[in-house]
């Protein structure tokens, strides 16, 4: 089976995790992020030749936003350009990619996860807990396709949290948070198992997501599950003020 190339999930990343509005102009994807974090308010190339940058930073400016770029798998010039004019990156990020049934187990164990929509409130709290508030939980609410809100346990208690949203074969995972306290106890992996049933249940035959880099314990988790790294992208920032 061949799987989807880096650039569709780009395009999943933007179904499954969307911007409040999303423009093109002069050769730029400009995105209202309405607060919810870099992915939704970074611009992005929108043609392969590189537009022009005093533009887009003029824009950028005169809306009151941080002048920030998204690099992505094949943006090496745009790269090369902002690291010339004073850009800083921030937040490599490696995308996951693997079949979804592989990931599903014959069985799920008893009252341990569950697949809910729209989040409860402990839901909320250990999102809340790991910094995905309000505007992160409304972002949640404009995606279009079929999602749902995923909760672990650790034996009696409510331990992590995910976000899953379909993008045609597509299942993306986005907002996977555990409490500390129940770290390294198999939370994530139960997680996991429930986004894959529910992503086969509702035709998804690819599981992606995304992690920074520097999330060690992240990386070996998604690795041990059979996921490959098939992309990357980084932000690029520069302080205006």
């Amino acid at each position: 089976m061949t799987l989807p190339s880096v650039q569709r999930l780009y395009q999943a990343i933007n179904t499954t995790w969307p911007a409040r509005a999303t423009r093109q102009e002069a050769g730029w994807e400009i995105r209202d992020g309405a607060g919810g974090g870099k992915r939704v308010s970074a611009v992005t190339l929108a043609q392969t030749e590189l537009p022009d940058i005093d533009w887009v930073e003029a824009r950028l400016s005169e809306q009151g936003q941080e002048h920030l770029f998204m690099i992505r798998d094949g943006d090496e010039i745009l790269d090369a350009a902002l690291a010339a004019r004073g850009y800083e990156i921030i937040d490599p990020v490696t995308l996951y990619l693997c079949e979804t049934a592989p990931l599903r187990p014959a069985s799920l164990p008893r009252a341990q996860s569950y697949c809910i929509w729209e989040p409860l409130h402990i839901m909320r709290e250990i999102w809340a807990a790991g910094g995905i508030r309000d505007r992160r939980i409304a972002l949640m609410h404009r995606v279009q396709t079929p999602k749902t809100a995923l909760l672990a346990r650790s034996g009696d208690s409510p331990a992590g949290v995910g976000f899953l949203a379909l993008d045609g074969e597509i299942a993306m995972l986005h907002a996977v948070e555990v409490l500390p306290e129940f770290r390294r106890t198999g939370v994530a992996k139960k997680l996991m198992a429930e986004a894959a049933k529910w992503a086969e249940d509702h035709g998804a035959k690819y599981m992606a997501l995304m992690t920074t880099r520097d999330n060690q314990a992240a990386n070996r988790l998604y690795s041990s599950l059979g996921m490959r790294p098939v992309g990357h992208y980084h932000y690029r920032i520069k302080d205006t003020t």
